[in-house]
């Protein structure tokens, strides 16, 4: 699958896609209603086909609703089973159920087989039609079609194709740990460190300002929600500059190396610790777009255990140094007398445990493979 993102010009007929989406998150919430009233009644969960026929009959006495296409009901009512299912496979593990969502923080309906026609360079959804950046030619045929708002109030489309993106990678022979920090962003195996630009504190003053114009207005006021929307932009802006670099990294590690080793890391528990300087690195989303480039070059990521202690483990001599702290940074090891940067000695404990975990068959290494 491939999905295609573009922007749908400003205009006020955009109202339009808008209302229909505060239209999907009132049967949204009414299919929650529902699932949370069948389950208090009979002890069990609400059957999604059951459901959709139930929703086709409020439908047609319901004006409000007929803004949504029925397609994007049925994906309503598919979203929310497969959370239910998810919810009740995995709540031991955290995982909450659906919850009820304001009209104004629901963001998006999906149409699958109609409702959409796409004309040039304008696409036609219901009875309106809109023009949209189209900054890329569409491969492959259309699988779904999906209508976004962003806080800030412009609209985007998600086209979801069947196209499949060829493997373009080159093999390299090498296979590299890397060692996620606060500090340093990434540390490589091979002595390279990459430092993260840190985006969201660079625009830290910004923020700061446009946050107090916006307390400073009376709440719901237009001068209110001007500033409100200056600053979701400002905030859009760091995300896409942090996913663009995020994009440009993986490329660049995927063409130098064929295997990519990562340590599985605790990432809730270390925002609770450390809070806005993990949601800056966010190191969750970069391993999801290497992922996605990885894949799309013929390469492979490694997760190693989340509990294998990559950090007081001597790469000389495999030595385990137990009373190791966090604010040590360079320690000496006691059986062998090596003195270890903390973040470079983890990331060679993380290739090298990468490197035993590896499927040979799974791998495409040369026969003079060699680890960077």
């Amino acid at each position: 699958m491939k999905t295609y993102k573009f922007k749908l010009y400003n205009h006020k007929r955009n109202r339009y896609l808008k209302r229909t989406i505060n239209a999907a998150s009132s049967i949204y919430n009414h299919c929650l209603a529902l699932h949370k009233r069948y389950y208090r009644m009979f002890g069990k969960h609400l059957n999604k086909f059951q459901l959709m026929k139930h929703l086709a009959k409020l439908r047609n006495k319901n004006s409000y609703w007929q803004r949504v296409g029925s397609q994007a009901v049925q994906d309503i009512c598919d979203r929310i089973d497969r959370s239910y299912k998810l919810f009740f496979k995995h709540h031991s593990k955290g995982v909450r159920p659906p919850s009820f969502c304001q009209s104004k923080k629901y963001k998006s309906f999906t149409l699958k087989q109609a409702g959409y026609q796409l004309i040039g360079n304008k696409i036609r959804i219901g009875k309106q039609t809109f023009g949209y950046s189209k900054s890329r030619v569409i491969e492959g045929k259309i699988k779904t079609l999906t209508v976004k708002r962003v806080p800030s109030g412009d609209m985007y489309i998600f086209i979801v194709t069947d196209a499949v993106s060829e493997s373009i990678g080159v093999v390299t022979g090498k296979i590299a740990g890397f060692d996620f920090g606060l500090k340093t962003f990434l540390t490589n195996s091979n002595g390279k460190d990459i430092e993260s630009p840190l985006f969201l504190l660079q625009a830290k003053k910004q923020l700061k300002k446009l946050s107090q114009q916006l307390s400073s207005k009376k709440l719901g006021s237009n001068n209110w929600n001007k500033a409100r929307i200056n600053l979701a932009k400002l905030h859009e802006r760091v995300t896409n500059l942090r996913r663009d670099w995020f994009w440009k990294l993986s490329h660049k590690l995927c063409d130098e190396y064929d295997v990519l080793c990562f340590e599985t890391l605790n990432l809730r528990g270390m925002q609770k610790l450390w809070g806005r300087k993990i949601g800056d690195l966010a190191f969750g989303t970069f391993l999801e777009i290497l992922q996605t480039v990885a894949a799309m070059k013929g390469k492979q990521v490694v997760s190693i255990g989340q509990w294998f202690a990559s950090s007081k483990l001597c790469s000389n001599c495999s030595h385990k140094h137990s009373g190791l702290q966090l604010r040590d940074r360079e320690w000496t090891c006691l059986n062998c007398g090596t003195h270890h940067d903390r973040d470079k000695n983890a990331a060679i404990n993380i290739q090298r445990e990468g490197v035993s975990s590896l499927r040979l068959d799974t791998v495409r290494l040369p026969k003079e493979a060699s680890v960077a």
